[in-house]
């Protein structure tokens, strides 16, 4: 069974870009203020999901191992 995630967007940082729904639809939707949300907050490791986060242009998408909430993204310097 591989990792499962825990995905989180701050919205108070997002800019409503929309690239998280371009890289990844199934993992993120945006709401009537154009605010980026998970389309659900645990899920199983996905590289569509991590690229999104890793475009994110402010960085508002984080993403952490669901079992021992260690960092996935942004990773730990």
């Amino acid at each position: 069974m591989g990792d499962r995630w825990h995905v989180e967007v701050d919205r108070s940082v997002c800019i409503g870009s929309g690239m998280c729904v371009g890289h990844a639809p199934d993992g993120f939707k945006l709401d009537s203020g154009r605010q980026s949300h998970p389309r659900a907050d645990d899920t199983d490791a996905n590289e569509r999901i991590l690229a999104a986060a890793e475009n994110c242009p402010v960085e508002a998408i984080a993403i952490t191992l669901l079992e021992s909430g260690e960092p996935v993204f942004p990773p730990e310097e």
